[in-house]
């Protein structure tokens, strides 16, 4: 089997064939996919992999009909069975009247900075050394820490490229990294334990002392932990929770869940849904975005769409499908998983805009409160359709405008809408968080949610 070329090659090539094979239209979606992933526990590496992916996902339309192929053989024989493939799904699939190609939508922007070079020269021996000194780090950090559940290392290294019989074109190149672990604290009830994270474009970006130091202070901040009393007070989520429910948000906005009445934001364009201080949107463009690229999984050119400005919903996220169905243009909003997978309604880094108040003047303004670090369950814990949600959660009492007691075992509960209205300021200093998507948020303060403990 031959690769030879790269994806750009792959995917002109794809189109070819689909239309020599009977295609109306054709597009082709080719990708590389280099990953390394390494796990350590005890001072020991537990396991090294490392594996390249690459593959090309054909899409054919004929009357109404689309069909999909895909496959790795990206000889010209390899790649003409799929092609064929593809143009006999289409033959034997149900007419739909808002199938179609995405148009040709103008020049893709320039867009810098995906690549870092310390990812190709950090060979497999230094990005486990990486790793460990992520342990260490959090062991150090206090006398406390007793252990460390795992710490991981993963990087990725994509080359994209999309081609189309409509003349729509497009690729890529995009290095990303992360690393993470579960410290384990001892305390007198019991162990405690607390994340640290860390993300980059390439290994050279990721701080170990930081994230060991975050998730050894996470843990012993939770040191004789209680349940809270019962009350509806104020909260304060922390970035990584805020990022969660805003991940929630954004699945809420996709055009496709509007359209199946899978969302409590369905027919509420021009409404509001928020408290002013609470600005987000979805930018494909932002330069420390993990998920920024110049394009979207169809081609389509990454932008900036405001979402929510004050309070009110600004519009829905669109690929060219639901844009058809909705009577509504793509904001290039076409996510794809790889080649294997067709392309549908996704978030590219959301962003909430950072408000005026540091931490500590956030948390005086909370007064009286809890300061909640940690939800559990939160995507199987929400009504899609309402958005109704009650999860279980842990944190700080706030007392006095100041952190005060470790609070566990206890709920929040409200609804998306709810909350969103009730977020009454912002946190001056954002974080990215890459967990569930790609969302940049600063700490949230909601005036008032339910709190079930003790």
């Amino acid at each position: 089997m031959s690769s030879a070329g790269d994806p750009a090659e792959w995917a002109a090539r794809a189109v070819e064939r689909a239309v020599a094979a009977g295609a109306g239209e054709a597009e082709a979606f080719a990708s590389e996919e280099a990953t390394r992933e390494v796990r350590v526990h005890g001072g020991e590496i537990e396991s090294l992999t490392a594996a390249t992916r690459r593959g090309v996902g054909i899409r054919v339309w004929n009357g109404g009909r689309v069909g999909y192929g895909f496959g790795t053989d990206l000889s010209d024989v390899g790649v003409g069975a799929t092609a064929e493939r593809a143009v006999e799904a289409a033959r034997a699939a149900d007419q739909d009247e808002f199938a179609g190609p995405p148009a040709a939508a103008g020049e893709a922007p320039a867009l810098g900075g995906l690549s870092d070079a310390s990812l190709a020269e950090w060979p497999a021996g230094r990005v486990a050394e990486l790793a460990l000194e992520i342990e260490r780090r959090a062991l150090e950090a206090d006398s406390r820490v007793v252990g460390v559940e795992q710490a991981v290392y993963v990087d990725s290294a994509d080359r994209v490229a999309i081609s189309a019989s409509t003349g729509l074109s497009g690729g890529y190149e995009a290095t990303s990294c992360y690393g993470y672990l579960q410290a384990l604290a001892e305390g007198d009830s019991g162990r405690e334990t607390g994340l640290g994270f860390g993300m980059a474009r390439g290994p050279a970006g990721l701080d170990p002392a930081e994230i060991g130091r975050e998730g050894a202070e996470r843990a012993t901040a939770m040191i004789g932990s209680r349940k809270p009393a019962t009350r509806a007070c104020p909260v304060v989520l922390d970035p990584t929770v805020a990022a969660s429910f805003v991940a929630l948000l954004g699945g809420s906005l996709g055009a496709d869940a509007v359209q199946r009445g899978r969302s409590p934001l369905a027919g509420m364009i021009g409404e509001t849904v928020a408290g002013d201080a609470f600005v987000l949107s979805d930018d494909g463009l932002d330069p420390d975005g993990i998920a920024s690229a110049p394009i979207d999984g169809e081609g389509v050119p990454h932008r900036r769409t405001p979402l929510i400005e004050e309070g009110r919903l600004m519009t829905y996220l669109y690929d060219t499908y639901t844009a058809r169905r909705g009577d509504a243009g793509s904001t290039g909003n076409a996510g794809r998983s790889g080649y294997r997978a067709q392309p549908s309604v996704s978030t590219s880094n959301l962003v909430v805009e950072p408000g005026r108040l540091d931490f500590s003047e956030l948390l005086a303004e909370a007064g009286e409160g809890v300061f909640v670090t940690d939800v559990a369950g939160l995507h199987s814990g929400v009504n899609p359709v309402t958005g109704v949600f009650s999860v279980g959660a842990s944190g700080r009492e706030i007392d006095g405008g100041e952190l005060a007691d470790p609070v566990r075992e206890f709920t929040i509960a409200s609804d998306l809408v709810s909350m969103l209205k009730a977020v009454r300021e912002t946190g001056a200093t954002p974080r990215w968080v890459p967990f569930g998507g790609s969302v940049s948020t600063p700490p949230l303060l909601i005036a008032e949610m339910a709190i079930s403990g003790a």
